[in-house]
């Protein structure tokens, strides 16, 4: 019997069983397919939300604390397995249809670097834009990891760690006695633990349904596609309303998403590649010279108001959560983990949890 038994082996779950096998507890990890390969494998790897001065602030306080420690993950990672996840400080750009004023205000109330930027100014920031319009806002210390390389980093540092972790492996319930839970069942048979931690991504709510509370965690689909252009063609993250480009250090540029509410079907679409395609040449049209290299689509965990669920169901003991990140998986990540573990090993935690708890108010 283990100690701890997590749910799901994406990005939420990796770095809770990093935490708490750090910690010393012997911890086993199901994935219902394979490590990695979900919304945390499809995002874009931007370390910041799209638009954090409309974030809720419940949000904005994780993104802050994983904000200041990212760049010593991606290099511890580096270091204990041999994978660059490549914390890159980008920077980010937005553009059109903003708000400077709310934006420049919450900057100042978050301690986060934004300046406003006339076209001119922006142009020398991104040389390869089209155009900027009117008003442009930077954020000069915004970084993206490469996803990819990050899970394959986590999933090497917690097998390091101890971490079994066991793919091919759908949990289909939760065992639970007088109150408290006992492990889980799959079709492989049950796995018992006094610790369960739910991260199963856009499959939380689902898994969770037959108790009461069930967390409102659902589905949104996404797709993005991949430009293979000559490093340094676009050197900015670079948004314009909600489409955004983001560039890899070996050229590759990122071009997404899309917001769809299609249930559990993550099939990509011609109309959506063709309209992340006009929308990336729109802001850069030097991207009609790279070659289209990959089309894909995810399901992103959604919840009211974007913000995440983090702690112990409120009616059996010992069955916590750590699910509903929405956009913000990866850059929530390492804080959301990091409070968790904090609440399961009853240390001081690093946020107030309550806005992230069962009971709190979602709109």
């Amino acid at each position: 019997m283990s100690d701890c038994i997590i749910v799901g082996g994406g990005i939420s779950g990796l770095l809770v069983a990093r935490e708490l096998a750090g910690a010393g507890l012997d911890v086993t990890l199901l994935e219902r397919g394979s490590t990695g390969r979900e919304a945390s494998w499809a995002g874009g790897g931007i370390l910041s939300p799209l638009v954090p001065w409309r974030a809720d602030p419940a949000i904005t306080r994780l993104v802050g604390w994983s904000q200041a420690h990212y760049a010593a993950l991606s290099a511890d990672l580096a270091a204990q397995t041999g994978i660059d996840p490549e914390w890159t400080p980008s920077g980010l750009l937005t553009l059109g249809g903003l708000d400077a004023e709310m934006a420049l205000a919450w900057a100042q109330d978050a301690g986060q670097r934004l300046e406003a930027l006339t076209p001119p100014e922006a142009l020398e920031i991104e040389p390869a834009l089209a155009h900027v319009g009117t008003c442009a806002l930077w954020m000069p210390d915004v970084a993206q990891i490469r996803n990819p390389r990050l899970l394959r980093a986590l999933r090497h540092a917690v097998e390091q760690l101890g971490v079994r972790v066991q793919e091919d492996t759908e949990v289909r319930g939760i065992a639970v006695h007088d109150g408290r839970v006992r492990g889980v069942r799959t079709a492989q048979g049950r796995f018992e633990a006094p610790t369960v931690v739910v991260a199963g991504g856009a499959w939380t709510g689902q898994l969770l349904s037959g108790l009461r509370h069930a967390p409102a965690i659902g589905p949104v689909h996404g797709q993005m596609i991949l430009f293979r252009a000559a490093p340094g063609r676009l050197r900015r993250i670079v948004i314009r309303d909600g489409r955004y480009l983001i560039p890899r250090r070996d050229g590759r540029v990122l071009a997404g998403s899309t917001v769809e509410f299609t249930g559990f079907d993550k099939r990509p679409t011609s109309a959506a590649h063709d309209e992340l395609y006009d929308a990336a040449l729109a802001l850069v049209p030097a991207l009609a010279e790279a070659t289209v290299e990959r089309h894909w689509a995810g399901l992103r965990p959604g919840a009211p108001a974007g913000v995440p669920y983090i702690g112990e169901h409120p009616e059996v003991a010992g069955l916590f959560i750590n699910a509903g990140h929405y956009r913000n998986g990866l850059v929530l990540g390492p804080a959301s983990a990091h409070l968790l573990a904090d609440l399961i090993l009853g240390r001081a935690p690093i946020v107030d949890p309550a806005p992230y708890g069962f009971a709190a108010a979602r709109a």
